[in-house]
């Protein structure tokens, strides 16, 4: 994701911000995951999950502003892509297991959640797939 998506200074709505944050929180998981598996940083993986929750919450957000539908203000990806789905907004089956993420939106940063570091592949495509397919609505796709 070296290209930028968005830049700071075209943001102009909600849903561009939540949108540019998103990205930024992907980013950021992805730098630590892969100095975190060529060993030269030594993190908790919670953290890693806790950006790729935060990054998953934010697109959802933007796609929710995006359309001008009001939310509730939650860490719960479940409950935001039931929003998305109850306001006709049609996502992708594979959303659903970004939903083991919502563990990680709070407790995740007190506690230790036991999860295999593997998993975080699975998360990343997701939620890239999800940045595709904000980017094309954006562009009229």
């Amino acid at each position: 994701m070296k290209d930028k998506l968005i830049n700071k200074n075209d943001i102009k709505s909600s849903a561009d911000m939540f949108f540019y944050k998103a990205i930024v929180d992907l980013n950021s998981a992805i730098y630590l995951l892969k100095a975190f598996t060529e060993n030269k940083i030594e993190i908790d993986i919670e953290k890693i999950y806790f950006d790729l929750q935060q990054s998953a919450e934010k697109l959802l957000k933007s796609i929710l502003c995006r359309k001008k539908i009001l939310f509730p203000r939650s860490h719960d990806l479940e409950q935001l892509i039931d929003i998305c789905e109850l306001n006709g907004i049609v996502l992708f089956a594979e959303i659903e297991i970004l939903i083991d993420l919502n563990d990680y939106a709070v407790e995740g940063r007190y506690s230790i959640i036991h999860d295999d570091i593997n998993d975080s592949d699975k998360y990343i495509a997701v939620i890239k797939k999800l940045i595709k397919i904000i980017e094309n609505k954006n562009k009229g796709k």
